[in-house]
């Protein structure tokens, strides 16, 4: 494999494999295809943890580390330069020797109601069942929606959207990101707005991870890299990692730029929504970080030490 800073003569770009993650992996291709058009761009396929436990929620076999820590031994053996992913699937605390060294522009980052029957959330009866992956998503469908039946989704997109049309689920909730990204934005009845369903930090955007000692690979990327996205992902995962965010803690966080200011939204709540602490921070976009810093410690000073407790002894 080249690690010569000039022009690359060929690059691999490591993947899981479902039809989402190499929809993405495709994408970032086609823009290193554009920019270096004499280099030969591969995908290096592979099947994460992540992929395989598919009986347990998320919350219950160890977190976000579990869909990329194959990519990243690909990177360490020498097998691949990059790896894309998800953003929101990216841990908030970068493994030793890893760099996230460029963030793509985002897509829709909000989540979308699925369902072959029902329109909107408010029409869903009592009892009616909602498939989510997501804690976050579960606390707020519980806060708000106590009478609905709130079951776990595990499974990629494709698989997600099986379950629903077998009629395992009512309505699911997924990220609109994916299925406007796989060419599926008719399935989505609904798209929730941040105030009715905060996103999680980093939805809807990419990262690209490379190993932190290749200068080389970071100069290949660093035209893929979207400084407005990056600041609000910025924020959104440091207020996230100053609480310990991952999948086991109900959280979300998401930021907009607005005339140059950067505005931050967050929360932590319990399991079953019961509780939940959330504010809002504006700030300079340059101070993405300290931004999502002060914001966690707001709701900590409101009490969301204790709520964390309770959730890291569940």
């Amino acid at each position: 494999m080249s690690f010569q800073r000039s022009a690359p003569s060929r690059i691999v770009i490591a993947s899981r494999e479902s039809r989402l993650a190499m929809w993405q992996a495709r994408h970032v291709q086609g823009r290193l295809q554009a920019l270096y058009p004499d280099a030969v761009v591969d995908i290096l396929g592979m099947t994460t943890r992540g992929d395989q436990i598919l009986d347990r929620p998320l919350s219950q076999i160890g977190g976000k580390g579990l869909f990329i820590k194959e990519l990243e031994v690909a990177m360490q053996e020498g097998r691949a330069d990059l790896a894309v992913h998800s953003l929101k699937d990216v841990p908030m605390e970068m493994p030793e020797g890893f760099s996230l060294a460029a963030i793509a522009a985002r897509e829709d980052p909000c989540d979308a109601l699925v369902s072959n029957r029902f329109a909107t959330l408010d029409e869903l009866p009592p009892g009616a069942v909602v498939g989510t992956s997501s804690l976050r998503r579960e606390a707020i469908l519980r806060a708000k929606y106590p009478q609905l039946k709130i079951e776990p989704l595990r499974g990629n997109l494709d698989t997600r959207l099986r379950k629903l049309d077998e009629g395992q689920y009512d309505a699911i909730i997924l990220a609109a990101a994916g299925l406007i990204r796989l060419g599926l934005k008719e399935r989505i009845r609904a798209v929730l707005t941040p105030e009715q369903s905060l996103p999680a930090p980093g939805q809807g955007a990419l990262g690209i991870e490379i190993l932190a000692a290749r200068a080389d690979v970071a100069q290949w990327i660093a035209a893929l890299h979207d400084t407005a996205t990056a600041h609000c992902v910025r924020a959104e995962r440091s207020f996230s990692r100053a609480l310990g965010g991952s999948c086991q803690v109900p959280l979300g966080g998401y930021a907009l730029l607005d005339a140059g200011k950067l505005w931050l939204r967050g929360f932590v709540a319990s399991a079953d929504g019961q509780q939940m602490i959330g504010g809002e921070l504006t700030g300079e976009q340059e101070n993405a970080e300290d931004i999502g810093r002060q914001l966690a410690d707001q709701l900590r000073a409101r009490g969301a030490d204790t709520l964390l407790t309770c959730l890291s002894s569940r």
